[in-house]
């Protein structure tokens, strides 16, 4: 089982990284885990055959995290997807997809089946809104969901999302996405024993410095120094880092120095385009 960092960023666009999405190769499968910005572009530079992509698990409807959904959804169909393009994530996504496919898209889709006989007309888009529990399997793997908190106790009733986190079960191997999340129940219990843990990092603790970042550390995401702490208590042999805020290089440096403190197994650092073995 293979995963491909396609976008190691956050929601303001950076020059050095794309918006936040991975790809999973099992097999002869290949899984992808939200799709921001640049999503497709980055699943071509990394060779991911797009006919072969799918599903896609979506763990939030934050922007950054589904902004290249319409692309992923008409790019998989004009490459040759053979059937049916399963989309699986929380309650709202069959209301994105329908928009997009029967409004934003309506139009070009139906030029596209009508106009380029070699697509092969529209194959269908199917949605499944999921929460806590097996999401679904294929052949030789199993994906698992657990609520996780992002944002909850703002206090702004617009931003109480509906977030996830996935397990991804294969080969004997366990590769948790922790999605954007603090440290909560559902996070304990997706990352317990994984392999990896792919885990959102936005700030070092450094930078948490004012009344705004220490809220964004107490309610949409762990710092570097709660980093550290969750993957030490979940027994996970290997963590990932993503979801970075641009920063400068020594604020990077000062990220691993302080998950160190607390996670004496493997720290990568995430950036684009990385491979990483499970």
């Amino acid at each position: 089982m293979k995963i491909t960092l396609l976008g190691t960023g956050g929601p303001r666009p950076d020059p050095a990284r794309q918006g936040s999405s991975l790809v999973v190769n099992v097999g002869d499968e290949w899984l992808l885990f939200d799709c921001g910005r640049g999503a497709v572009t980055q699943l071509v530079r990394a060779g991911a055959p797009l006919e072969k992509l799918n599903p896609v698990f979506i763990t939030h409807h934050h922007f950054d995290h589904i902004s290249d959904l319409g692309d992923v959804i008409l790019s998989t169909w004009l490459q040759g997807r053979p059937g049916a393009f399963r989309i699986f994530g929380p309650a709202g996504a069959a209301e994105i997809v329908r928009a997009l496919i029967d409004r934003v898209y309506a139009k070009d889709i139906r030029f596209r089946a009508e106009g380029e006989p070699a697509v092969g007309g529209w194959k269908p888009v199917e949605v499944s809104e999921t929460g806590a529990g097996l999401v679904c399997e294929g052949g030789s793997w199993k994906v698992f969901a657990e609520f996780v908190e992002h944002g909850q106790g703002l206090g702004i009733p617009d931003f109480d999302w509906v977030t996830l986190g996935y397990r991804l079960e294969a080969a004997g191997k366990t590769l948790a996405i922790s999605g954007d999340t603090i440290p909560c129940a559902g996070l304990e219990r997706l990352a317990r024993g994984a392999d990896v843990l792919v885990l959102c990092c936005y700030l070092a603790e450094a930078e948490v410095v004012d009344p705004h970042t220490e809220r964004l550390t107490r309610h949409l995401f762990p710092s570097s120094a709660q980093a550290g702490k969750i993957a030490a208590e979940a027994g996970v042999k290997k963590l990932v880092l993503t979801h970075f805020r641009e920063k400068p290089e020594h604020l990077m440096r000062a990220i691993e120095e302080d998950v160190r403190r607390d996670f004496d197994g493997e720290i990568i650092l995430g950036r684009d385009l990385l491979e990483v073995e499970v």
